[in-house]
């Protein structure tokens, strides 16, 4: 008898190990080949204007990904609140050097990191718990639950396109799609692609996403916490070497 295939697995750390070096990729592109299209040598312009968009499309990957590990986490966290407050001094931590490495100044308020769009999406997630586990004593008050789920779902995205937050208000969206199908992992692959099928090759991260095998892997939070801000501050002094371009 031949032996049955076993199907590929792939942990939490693997999940985030994959994202971060698809996210690297994609912010050296940004802040770094970016520039080199115009201010290398002529005989390399091309091959970073070439280089530029791969260097793009391969970090598209990296988001879905945040999103579905940050409804895991959801689930799977002792405390949502420690979560929340984790992400929030991330956020405001890793602030300065996003602007920094993506936006040539060290504060811009026309685009904020994505910690704060994973932070909205945990705190509508909080929300929206709240009152699906509050027993409903007659049909009024079930219909002011799910009227209270919808203002907070809708909350989320407005907050996220008003803050101007990495992904907007899609990228929220996105969280919420995989919040409300979390215990479907079929359906989760199915409808966070299409979710997310404005970005090109985005969808594709789905594929990883189906052989989740349900464990956290090795350990490393705070590596994982610290490499976003980290990673932006050596990009961002590397854009600065290549442009010499820097504003408050």
């Amino acid at each position: 008898m031949t032996k049955a295939l076993k199907r590929p697995s792939i942990s939490g750390s693997t999940l985030k190990i994959f994202a971060i070096i698809t996210m690297m990729i994609d912010h050296t592109g940004a802040a770094v080949i970016g520039p080199l299209r115009y201010s290398s040598p002529e005989g390399m312009r091309q091959f970073f204007t070439a280089l530029y968009p791969v260097t793009r499309a391969i970090g598209r990957l990296a988001f879905p990904i945040f999103c579905f590990l940050l409804v895991e986490g959801f689930i799977h966290t002792r405390s949502t609140v420690k979560y929340a407050l984790r992400l929030f001094i991330f956020a405001l931590i890793s602030e300065l050097p996003f602007d920094f490495a993506l936006a040539d100044r060290l504060f811009s308020w026309h685009h904020q990191n994505v910690y704060f769009t994973l932070l909205i999406g945990l705190l509508v997630m909080m929300g929206v718990t709240y009152f699906e586990q509050r027993p409903a004593k007659n049909a009024p008050q079930r219909w002011f639950f799910l009227l209270m789920e919808a203002l907070i779902l809708a909350g989320g995205l407005y907050l996220a396109q008003r803050m101007y937050t990495d992904y907007g208000f899609k990228g929220v969206f996105l969280i919420e799609v995989l919040y409300f199908l979390r215990f479907d992992r079929r359906l989760q692959s199915v409808f966070g692609a299409i979710a997310i099928s404005w970005e090109n090759w985005a969808p594709l991260s789905f594929i990883l996403v189906w052989f989740y095998n349900g464990t956290r892997g090795k350990q490393m939070k705070y590596f994982f916490y610290w490499f976003y801000p980290v990673h932006l501050i050596v990009l961002g002094f590397f854009k600065l070497a290549i442009t010499g371009q820097f504003r408050l």
